[in-house]
């Protein structure tokens, strides 16, 4: 499941590589042009046999989907948007299976306090960004959510300049010279992969990746049932 899959970017990459996927959300407009996406990929034959893909509205505190159902969960800067954080988490943890692995993804410390003290409408417009994490903060409340720290990195450090550019000049502010070129170069980069953007991107990334991306995995038991299992033995 891509769980806030908002435009659909991460879902149409797993959909490529073979994955039956659900691209989750709660925004309908955005979903319709999610399956449209899916369509099309599958009339250009760029989907592999045996893929699958869907999207599904509904509701992040909430899932309608059954416990132990996924193999896979990314949630790709979605939880900073969402006040009742750890109610989200708790419904990943249900819908994962056991053994499962959940990638979150959310705007790094820095980058984002940058963004906050540059813009106060970068985080008051309604649908907007509600917390900063620390990383240690996302890593605590999945751990007592009941999940495994894996690892962690950051990623996006050419993105986090075009923000403060933006928030500097106005978020809503498309058409400033400066933030307008830094975007052509942003979508170059994207398109092209160029080694020397590649390479300034891996140097940027641990001083002000835009994002800090954490790997957790569901115990195949939880710890309770554990500790229990462990006293009765005694």
């Amino acid at each position: 499941m891509d769980m806030g899959c908002g435009a659909g970017r991460h879902a149409f990459e797993l959909y490529r590589r073979g994955a039956n996927v659900v691209a989750f959300d709660l925004d309908a407009e955005e979903l319709a042009g999610v399956e449209k996406m899916f369509g099309a990929m599958r009339l250009e034959g760029e989907v592999p046999a045996g893929a699958s893909a869907e999207t599904v509205q509904g509701n992040a505190l909430d899932l309608p989907f059954p416990d132990d159902h996924f193999d896979k969960i990314i949630a790709s800067e979605v939880l900073e948007h969402i006040p009742d954080d750890m109610s989200a988490m708790a419904e990943l943890l249900r819908v994962l299976k056991p053994g499962g692995q959940l990638a979150v993804t959310v705007p790094s410390w820095l980058p984002e306090r940058v963004c906050w003290a540059l813009s106060e409408d970068y985080h008051t417009a309604p649908g907007g960004h509600v917390r900063i994490y620390t990383r240690a903060e996302l890593e605590a409340k999945l751990k007592a959510t009941g999940f495994r720290v894996d690892g962690h990195h950051h990623a996006h450090g050419l993105h986090a300049p075009y923000w403060w550019i933006k928030c500097a000049v106005g978020v809503d502010n498309n058409d400033n010279p400066l933030a307008k070129a830094y975007h052509q170069i942003l979508v170059w980069d994207i398109m092209k992969r160029p080694l020397a953007t590649r390479l300034a991107e891996r140097v940027m990334n641990p001083l002000i990746g835009k994002s800090v991306v954490v790997y957790f995995t569901k115990p195949a038991q939880p710890a309770k049932a554990a500790a229990k299992e462990t006293v009765d033995a005694v």
